[in-house]
């Protein structure tokens, strides 16, 4: 089974609830990480997490849009999202939301 790995914002409830939604498991080895409990290994990747979240699907390194499509695709659902287009078009919305989710809920980005 190839390894799925997911770097997100834990405290951030929609980058939790779609890690969490997302329905790998039959053909992944999936491991969710959450980036405040393991910030070493989301620094190492070298990107800002509060920018987007981080898929490494067996080295390869998906950020932000590309990696919410990945799991779109890869998660077998319909969706809008599965469309790279769509999703660079919408994910600079769905980022702001987080941010100002986080802000409103007091917690500090990463």
């Amino acid at each position: 089974m190839a390894e799925l790995r997911i770097i997100y914002d834990g405290e951030c409830p929609f980058c939790s609830r779609y890690a969490a939604y997302q329905r790998l498991r039959e053909e992944y080895t999936v491991r969710l990480v959450d980036a405040r409990e393991e910030p070493e290994l989301a620094d190492s990747y070298g990107l800002d997490l509060n920018e987007g979240m981080i898929v490494d699907l067996e080295g390869r390194i998906h950020f932000g849009a590309d990696a919410v499509c990945l799991l779109s695709r890869l998660s077998q659902r319909p969706g809008l999202l599965r469309h790279e287009r769509v999703a660079k078009a919408l994910y600079p919305f769905l980022r702001f939301g987080r941010n100002m989710t986080l802000r409103f809920l007091g917690r500090k980005p990463i």
